[in-house]
């Protein structure tokens, strides 16, 4: 059985990007989706606090579950560790859809490594930004109606500014709305999808060690 579990964040991607890349991950790899979860509990709750969410997962045994990014699931990396090792203890094989991985309990271990402590980078890179800016939900941008569109054409190696004509629209802002997103890292992920190895391999690398080790 297939599921999918979503949560919006205020510092990443809302509820709407996640279900179209997911609804554009599932469709060509022959994936029916039978129950879905959004959930909206305060992400200030920690996962011992979000029964439903728990008691969902309990309900889904050795489902194949959906997930856009790791963040999803926590943004707590002590939660996120926790709820990683429990979805593998009960036989979940677990899609990420934005790194382009899957995981289950046979995973190199440093695959799931590498998928911590990006959201360790990314959660520090984010700390930085906020630093002098109100804190805030991610806008709205009139450019979220293109945009599978848009990783459709960076996927097929379209540079922004072929992509800004075929839309219409203003190459700069594009270009902020593409990059605000990471949608290239997003297309690019489809393509790691086609070897796992080239996937993994590349998480791997992402990982950032202290100069003194």
């Amino acid at each position: 059985m297939t599921i999918s579990y979503i949560r919006p964040d205020k510092h990443f991607d809302g509820v709407h990007e996640q279900l179209k890349l997911i609804n554009a991950y599932v469709q060509p790899r022959g994936f029916v989706i039978k129950n879905e979860m959004i959930d909206h509990t305060s992400q200030n709750k920690r996962i011992s606090e979000r029964r439903e969410v728990t008691d969902y997962f309990h309900e889904n045994e050795n489902a194949t579950l959906i997930v856009y990014d790791s963040w999803v699931l926590s943004s707590n990396i002590e939660d996120l560790t926790q709820i990683i090792s429990c979805l593998f203890k009960h036989n979940f094989t677990l899609h990420l859809v934005k790194p382009s991985v899957v995981l289950d309990k046979h995973s190199d271990v440093m695959v799931v490594l590498g998928l911590i402590d990006q959201l360790r980078q990314v959660l520090q890179n984010e700390s930085k930004k906020a630093i002098g800016r109100p804190k805030g939900s991610r806008s709205n941008s009139k450019f979220d109606k293109h945009l599978e569109d848009i990783i459709g054409y960076l996927r097929i190696g379209k540079s922004v500014s072929e992509i800004a004509r075929n839309l219409d629209v203003s190459r700069s802002s594009l270009k902020d709305y593409i990059e605000s997103r990471e949608l290239r890292e997003v297309a690019l992920g489809s393509i790691y999808l086609e070897s796992s190895e080239a996937s993994e391999a590349h998480l791997i690398e992402t990982i950032k060690c202290p100069a003194e080790i």
